[in-house]
């Protein structure tokens, strides 16, 4: 058998580039990037240290609320680990970075918030259709088995059975108070208890996100009694024990989000000298996958 001459058929490709046949995309099940196009992808970080200068205050972002992680780790998260329509859930919305992010990035978001107060000025950044189409607050403890009908039951409206990504940014333990409540986890009387109700907060969370997708856990380290509690690595082991999979430790630094210590900058300073420890420049992200 004689194999049919190509010759033609290449030479005509070549004299009409509009025939060419372009390159199929090549994604990942959660993610848009075009693999095929990798190098167009530059701005996506795939180190494990993460350097921003500033945090980014536009695209209705703000800094008004003590505590909120930078927008340009959503940004990051976001495009790495979610695709157009999918749901982020947020367990610990406060001042509402991911919601607004994932708007921005054409994404949709249910968030869980324990201050009343608090979901009404995160509601007010919203039109009344977003927060019919793109946009659910929930006012709720994160804590409580319960927020999860709360949750499904948003995620039915939004024709999803599980969100496609889950963010988990707790309280410092008890470094900045949020709120009277005694289901706060910044109340918690002792480290062991908020490490109890943070991981509650990660089971729920774990329930309701889809197999074989990500979350981010967002959290820094502090000092109490003359030492270092390692509550990044603490609260990462919670997640492990949850049935997480680790698939990323990567180190932040905070100028970005923290908010200038001005002339108390030379106090802690001193403090440092004095106490033999120092100060913290970093905190973390984890990066983990439900399997």
């Amino acid at each position: 058998m004689v194999r049919g001459d190509n010759t033609k058929k290449v030479k005509i490709q070549e004299q009409r580039p509009d025939l060419r046949v372009a390159p199929k995309v090549k994604t990942k099940p959660y993610s848009d990037i075009d693999l095929n196009n990798w190098k167009e992808y530059s701005h996506i970080k795939t180190d494990t240290w993460w350097e921003f200068a500033s945090r980014d205050n536009t695209h209705g972002h703000s800094n008004e609320y003590h505590g909120n992680y930078i927008p340009q780790l959503a940004q990051q998260l976001f495009e790495r680990f979610t695709k157009k329509g999918d749901i982020v859930l947020d367990m610990f919305l406060g001042s509402g970075t991911s919601a607004i992010e994932a708007l921005n990035m054409q994404r949709r978001c249910i968030g869980v918030e324990l201050k009343p107060e608090q979901v009404e000025v995160v509601k007010n950044k919203f039109s009344k259709k977003e927060l019919v189409t793109d946009v659910n607050i929930i006012c709720s403890d994160s804590a409580d088995v319960k927020v999860k009908d709360k949750i499904q039951a948003r995620l039915d409206v939004m024709r999803e059975d599980k969100a496609q990504f889950l963010i988990l940014h707790p309280p410092y333990d008890d470094i900045i108070k949020f709120s009277d409540k005694k289901e706060d986890l910044s109340n918690c009387a002792t480290t062991e208890e908020f490490y109890d109700l943070f991981q509650k907060v990660a089971k729920n969370g774990y329930d309701l996100l889809e197999k074989g997708r990500f979350t981010a856990l967002i959290i820094g380290d502090k000092y109490a009694n003359g030492e270092i509690v390692p509550l990044g690595a603490d609260c990462a082991q919670k997640m492990r024990e949850i049935g997480f999979k680790m698939k990323a430790v990567i180190v932040k630094n905070m100028e970005g989000n923290e908010r200038a210590k001005g002339k108390t900058a030379n106090l802690w300073r001193y403090r440092a000298l004095n106490g033999g420890f120092y100060i913290f420049k970093h905190e973390y992200i984890y990066v983990f996958q439900k399997v």
